[in-house]
């Protein structure tokens, strides 16, 4: 057989048009999407329960798009570091992760609204920020900054102490602590208390040198990090807490502006579809870290609505007043926050 010049440039332009064609692309090479947290790894159905929502993120999205969308997990901060995250997603450098939103104060203030204390005291009240306008603007801010909520991840706090019990803010007079945000930590120093910043994922080092006596954080992260091993006193968030968090899984807007529409609905379906998941996930930890610590010897305290007004009564002059003063957008935030009852 004679191979003309016409015949081989055809055959070229035919491979080139199927090269060119979204579902041959989409099949032959698909879209891999980092997503970075800080939590230890584990599996689909046991571990770290904001691991387990990366991974039940990625397997459905995978299955959605047909394979043409994959994610891959790196668990404790195995990618990047930690307080590098949020940095990177507004960059586009990174094109997922799940961290506490409060993190983020830094680069964008109104980040902070994510850990105002006593402001959110219970899931019913956290569930309704989604589709209640302040969580329609604070979503708006971040994606302005080049953020998208995927799903949003709300965690109870609750209180590891080797020292005494910390159910009231005069309990932390005195006591080296680490709140997690700025605005816990602001209401911690006006009471008294020796704060510390870090991440929770160094919160046991803290605690077993004794940079730390005590330390706030998501049920979920006082179990996966050891914390049983060195608490005398555990203050519970189950029902209610003066601590809590949103820690929601993100995507940067560069890296979502580049899905096709098709992936997009998926990455948003699949998202908004987990937060059953999270709040449920988060309520069971809330129960296991009283059990988990009770065996180590910890005795174990619940807070009251009392001691949960007590925190108001401190956060309002402090954290609030300081947040909502930054400027007119934070204080319209705080304002629309507490209209979330």
């Amino acid at each position: 057989m004679i191979v003309t010049r016409r015949r081989l440039l055809g055959t070229a332009a035919a491979g080139a048009g199927l090269l060119a064609c979204p579902a041959v692309l989409r099949a032959q090479a698909p879209r891999i999407l980092r997503l970075s947290h800080q939590f230890p790894g584990g599996t689909l159905e046991q571990g770290d329960a904001r691991d387990r929502i990366c991974r039940r993120f990625g397997q459905e999205v995978e299955k959605r798009t047909g394979g043409s969308l994959s994610v891959q997990v790196y668990p404790g901060s195995s990618l990047m570091k930690t307080l590098a995250q949020f940095s990177a997603l507004r960059k586009g450098a990174l094109d997922m992760s799940l961290i506490p939103l409060s993190y983020a104060g830094g680069e964008v203030p109104e980040a902070n609204l994510a850990l105002m204390p006593a402001l959110v005291t219970n899931y019913d009240q956290a569930a309704k920020w989604r589709t209640a306008r302040v969580g329609e603007e604070l979503a708006k801010t971040l994606s302005d900054k080049g953020v998208i909520i995927v799903t949003w991840v709300w965690q109870s706090g609750a209180v590891a102490s080797r020292v005494h019990p910390i159910l009231v803010p005069s309990d932390v007079k005195g006591v080296k602590i680490r709140g997690g945000g700025r605005e816990m930590d602001l209401v911690f120093q006006a009471s008294g208390g020796i704060v510390s910043t870090m991440p929770s994922s160094e919160m046991y080092i803290g605690m077993q040198t004794g940079a730390l006596e005590a330390a706030v954080s998501a049920s979920t992260s006082l179990i996966s990090f050891r914390l049983d091993e060195l608490t005398k006193n555990l203050t519970a968030g189950r029902g209610r807490s003066f601590w809590f968090i949103l820690e929601p899984l993100m995507i940067s807007k560069a890296t979502f502006d580049a899905l096709t529409p098709e992936q997009q609905k998926a990455v948003r379906d699949v998202g908004q579809e987990l937060e059953a998941f999270s709040f449920a996930a988060a309520k069971a930890d809330d129960e296991e870290i009283t059990k988990i610590y009770a065996a180590r010897g910890a005795k174990i305290h619940d807070l009251t609505a009392e001691h949960i007004e007590k925190w108001r009564e401190a956060a309002r002059p402090t954290a609030w007043k300081d947040f909502s003063g930054k400027s007119a957008r934070t204080a319209e935030l705080l304002k629309l926050a507490e209209e979330v009852a």
